[in-house]
């Protein structure tokens, strides 16, 4: 079984996903990871973040892989590094571009076929997984979101921050959509055990049917 976690940034789909994923014994697959590697190549590389079809070769060159739950690209460990503030910035150049935006799908698909898996990201259930059995799009307030990202970001200063969030929405709003069967739960006044509960009954639900 496949379940899709969709939302914004902010949403809470990376804690929810990894928490599910171990409740229920599956693949937990971050697909704006494989983005944020991508970036950290090409920044590493020298490669023009402008220039798609030269990432794309890039990260075909460099397949982004999973092990052990650290995420490697170009035989590094890059876990704790695609998570800098600079990357942050610019993820979404990199992932806007259609010829690495093919590549990586291609590569998600083969990773979430391998068998039972939670896939979180942009948008899992409407391209990458749309034969998803269970597809969740989470949301949240844009103060909660806010929020939630200055505690992992501490330092980001508040308006920096907010206006990140605003222009990352602005550029990923192609990928930000809900798929037509997905449940949307909005996780501002949530807890993440609640959320996770939400998604684990869907889950049951699906696999009694």
């Amino acid at each position: 079984m496949i379940v899709a976690i969709d939302g914004p940034a902010g949403a809470g789909k990376s804690t929810v996903a990894r928490r599910l994923a171990e409740r229920l014994g599956f693949r937990y697959l971050d697909t704006g990871a494989m983005y944020r590697a991508v970036t950290w190549l090409a920044l590493e590389r020298g490669v023009e973040l402008e220039d798609g079809e030269a990432v794309a070769r890039l990260a075909a060159a460099s397949p982004i892989a999973f092990a052990d739950g650290r995420v490697l690209a170009g035989g590094h460990d890059v876990t704790e590094a695609i998570r800098a503030a600079r990357i942050d910035r610019v993820v979404s150049t990199v992932a806007r571009h259609e010829a690495v935006r093919r590549l990586m799908r291609a590569r998600q698909r083969e990773l979430a076929e391998a068998g039972d898996a939670v896939v979180e990201g942009r948008d899992i259930g409407t391209v990458v997984c749309p034969g998803a059995e269970v597809k969740v799009y989470l949301v949240a307030d844009p103060d909660e979101r806010a929020r939630r990202r200055r505690a992992e970001r501490p330092e980001i200063g508040v308006e920096a921050l907010a206006t990140d969030l605003r222009l990352r929405d602005e550029r990923d709003a192609a990928q930000m959509q809900a798929a037509g069967d997905a449940e949307v739960i909005d996780t501002t006044d949530l807890t993440v055990e609640d959320v996770v509960a939400r998604i684990e009954r869907l889950v049951e639900a699906r696999a009694r049917a």
